[in-house]
């Protein structure tokens, strides 16, 4: 059991130390992880990580840290949101142009599909609301 927990522990700092860390914001981690799940299979791999660990125990870590991402953002307030996701859209797309169509395509896979229903909803309505201040 110890040892287990220990796998753990080291998946979260490698990933945290190698890939969440040099990342900008909330934004830019969630849509990192949800790039790491297989949208036809919903299990998240990450090529290093799978190669040191068991690919099952990565998938599980990734989908803990995917959710935890997910809720920290909701934590923050909506003007907080919106300057994570300009700074965000500033590394991805440094014109503005198409940045709506941006998030209106990619918001709903940036939900982790194991967060809570009520989550989901809040997510849905503040990227409905982002967006409209986007178009402005």
């Amino acid at each position: 059991m110890l040892d287990q927990l220990r796998i753990h522990h080291q998946i979260i700092y490698d990933l945290t130390v190698r890939d969440l860390e040099p990342l900008s914001g909330c934004f830019e981690r969630l849509a990192y992880l949800s790039g790491l799940r297989d949208a036809a299979t919903g299990e998240y791999s990450h090529e290093y990580l799978c190669t040191v660990y068991n690919p099952g125990r990565v998938n599980e870590v990734l989908s803990k840290c995917h959710v935890e991402i997910f809720e920290r953002l909701l934590e923050t307030t909506l003007d907080e949101q919106q300057d994570d996701l300009l700074k965000f859209l500033d590394r991805v797309l440094p014109d503005a142009q198409g940045r709506e169509q941006y998030c209106m395509r990619n918001a709903e896979s940036w939900i982790p599909p194991q967060a809570p229903d009520y989550l989901k909803e809040l997510f849905r309505s503040n990227q409905a609301i982002l967006i409209e201040l986007l178009s402005k």
